[in-house]
């Protein structure tokens, strides 16, 4: 017994510190090695769910928001009569029986079925209690506002990547990265709830237009298209000052919340990237430069009696015979043989010179991926005509913002301002965290100089001028008419047929509160900017100026608005 008892006490004894030694072992010597194969077991890595930031306008309104909605997947494995339930669902969710079949015999444990599902389409597939479905929430981006500022906006993917506009320039601020966290799982794998918020919101944005000007310039562009019969239009709307982007509108337009079913053509903002010769309205390049170089004065008279001008062996025309003209007559009534006789005052190095001064062959630097430069050779590149066709706004490229850029200079003063869309960036609940306010501006033209040529715009509007149509009952206008042809792809010569109409101008002319530019692509029936787009800025001036409750110059009357939103 006691030989026995010996045997017995002597294995516990080893027993036991057989045991001590291994739990020595593990929670001494192997501890962080074993602790991180157990956290791989027991917790599972997710990524945090990210809500983009929501987008308004310069009010608080809401562009841009997110629907919290269902999408759809199956467990493959689980699906018990494949064909019976992918008959069942095709009623539903609209798609063809073989194609979710086919997803039912996918390989794996998660395939998805739908994306994003409309409430009652969710409920209608719960409903049917098919066995290896389930759902998944999945925020939608949503447009409440439809196509209302479709181009500034842009547009999302299924997996709400941003692809075009604002969605996509701030895309960093929008979608804040959300991390990763970690979640408790049982033994088969299944996540268990961590207690935890796993959602992320992103920034908010707050932009510089606003939506009750947006509505008034896409109103007025779509009775544009309408009358005119044109193959595209364009509208922006600026702060001289500021540079701030109220409006800015293309046509045709798309609806953001389905950009799948609309051709690039119609997604293009053609406002930053359609290069388009702006023809009269660069008349901006040799009228500047002639005061500020001081090559002619107001009264310097200019003959155009003939009507046309030979330059390297082209003969340019005016659109309407003049006699003689002074320096502020040719503005006015747009004389392409007087303005071709200043740009030969001023030599080809000074048209140049100005023309790169006020921003062309350059980008804007709008807060806007796409933007293309446009161009105006170097004058050594120049032709014997070149001299004359640049001075009317021939043989440059310009996209229209970059011309209402131009204008705005005059407006203010003589500075380049650079035009923006996003004025500030907010935490989702509020707090500021970045502002944009404008920079300083190089100077294009002295003071004196901007002045000077903001009188002769006003007479543009005038009696005289070429765009009677453009004036504002109760305040002076400041602008110009564009006119230019079109190149034909085919003959690679001038178009007879399809022009390019537009207006430039500024409003009220002597304290500038919006700059407008209206650009009407190929108009039937009529071709002159005077005629064709013209009309369009005095609508969009006039309710604009009643809207922002600017008073009228004149002694009569008050500036009253209805605003028709059906």
């Amino acid at each position: 017994m006691r030989k026995r008892t010996v045997i017995l006490s002597t294995a516990i004894v080893f027993g036991f510190v057989a045991v001590v030694l291994r739990l020595s072992d593990l929670m001494l010597l192997n501890h962080e090695r074993l602790s991180e194969r157990a956290k791989l077991q027991h917790l599972k890595q997710e990524d945090v769910q990210v809500r983009r930031g929501v987008i308004f306008d310069r009010k608080g309104r809401e562009l841009a928001v997110n629907l919290e909605l269902e999408s759809l997947y199956c467990n493959p494995d689980e699906i018990a009569t494949p064909e019976k339930s992918a008959t069942n669902l095709s009623s539903v969710i609209g798609k063809e029986p073989g194609a979710i079949l086919a997803k039912f015999s996918s390989k794996g444990r998660f395939v998805w079925i739908e994306r994003k599902l409309e409430p009652e389409v969710a409920d209608r597939i719960k409903g049917l209690k098919i066995k290896g479905l389930g759902f998944m929430p999945d925020a939608k981006r949503f447009y409440p506002k439809g196509t209302l500022a479709s181009h500034i906006l842009g547009f999302v993917g299924i997996d709400n990547q941003a692809l075009e506009g604002v969605e996509l320039k701030y895309d960093r601020h929008l979608m804040n990265p959300g991390g990763k966290i970690f979640v408790a799982r049982d033994a088969s794998g299944k996540t268990l709830s961590s207690g935890l918020d796993i959602e992320s919101r992103g920034n908010n944005i707050v932009m510089t237009i606003d939506e009750v000007l947006q509505y008034m310039v896409e109103k007025e562009l779509d009775k544009a298209m309408l009358r005119w019969r044109a193959s595209a239009a364009t509208a922006i709307m600026m702060d001289p000052f500021t540079g701030e982007i109220l409006a800015l509108a293309n046509r045709p337009a798309y609806d953001p919340n389905n950009p799948s079913r609309y051709r690039d053509f119609e997604r293009r903002n053609r406002a930053i990237t359609d290069l388009y010769e702006p023809g009269s309205t660069f008349k901006i390049i040799v009228g500047t430069s002639a005061i500020e170089e001081k090559v002619v004065s107001l009264n310097t008279k200019f003959d155009c009696s003939k009507g046309g001008i030979e330059v390297g062996g082209r003969v340019i025309h005016d659109a309407h015979k003049h006699g003689v003209l002074t320096f502020k007559e040719v503005i006015q009534k747009s004389s392409n043989v007087g303005s071709v006789m200043i740009g030969m005052k001023l030599g080809k190095e000074n048209v140049y010179r100005y023309a790169k001064r006020f921003g062309f062959g350059e980008k804007t630097g709008i807060d806007l991926r796409g933007e293309v430069s446009g161009w105006i050779r170097p004058p050594e590149k120049w032709s014997g005509m070149s001299i004359g066709s640049i001075s009317i706004g021939q043989e440059v490229a310009v996209t229209p913002l970059q011309v209402l850029r131009a204008y705005s200079a005059i407006a203010n003063g003589g500075i380049l301002v650079t035009p923006h869309l996003v004025s500030e960036i907010r935490s989702p609940d509020g707090q500021l965290l970045a502002s944009f306010r404008p920079k300083d501006g190089k100077r294009a033209v002295s003071r004196k100089t901007a002045d000077i040529f903001r009188e002769i715009l006003k007479t543009v509007t005038e009696d005289g001028g070429t765009a009677k149509s453009a004036s504002v009952d109760g305040n002076y206008v400041a602008g110009k008419t564009g006119t230019s042809q079109i190149i034909d792809p085919d003959t690679k010569r001038y178009s007879k047929e399809k022009y390019v109409s537009s207006f430039v101008g500024f409003v009220p002319a002597d304290n500038p509160k919006v700059a407008i530019i209206v650009v009407i692509y190929e108009p039937k029936g009529q071709i002159y900017g005077g005629v064709v787009a013209a009309p369009v800025f005095r609508e969009v001036a006039r309710q604009a100026l009643s809207y922002l409750n600017v008073p009228r110059e004149d002694s009569g009357g008050e500036n009253i608005l209805v605003v028709d939103r059906r």
